[in-house]
């Protein structure tokens, strides 16, 4: 199964996974295979994050999804499952998947990811040196 058929399914049956829809769990879900998979699942996707919002910042990705979909939630706290809503955990469970799978397009295109990480060493250019 392909990398995109893979997170599809997880998505259209998290059950099946072990996910309960809130977000932490789909998020260190999806952490765990990336690792299994020696960080070639979601290798660039931090950046591609960071490009995509056109900011520099140090967070990794999980916050990123979150401040991407709630731009003024504070992210201290977001592994603590009180810090979303029922509804805005379904929310933010939906919107990683979605942007997953938009990454992988963006991540099985040499192209498209060499433009993305053009754009991520401009972006942090003038702090490296």
């Amino acid at each position: 199964m392909r990398d995109k058929e893979f997170i599809e399914a997880i998505r259209d049956h998290p059950e099946g996974y072990g996910l309960d829809g809130t977000y932490y769990p789909t998020a260190m879900f999806l952490t765990g295979l990336d690792v299994g998979r020696s960080g070639g699942l979601l290798r660039g996707f931090t950046e591609w994050l960071v490009v995509r919002r056109g900011e520099c910042n140090s967070f990794y990705w999980h916050k990123l999804v979150l401040l991407d979909l709630f731009p003024d939630m504070s992210p201290g706290t977001w592994k603590t499952p009180e810090h979303l809503t029922p509804d805005q955990h379904q929310q933010a469970v939906d919107h990683l998947f979605s942007l997953v799978l938009e990454f992988l397009d963006v991540r099985n295109s040499p192209r498209e990811l060499s433009r993305m990480y053009t754009q991520y060493e401009a972006m942090y250019a003038h702090i490296w040196g």
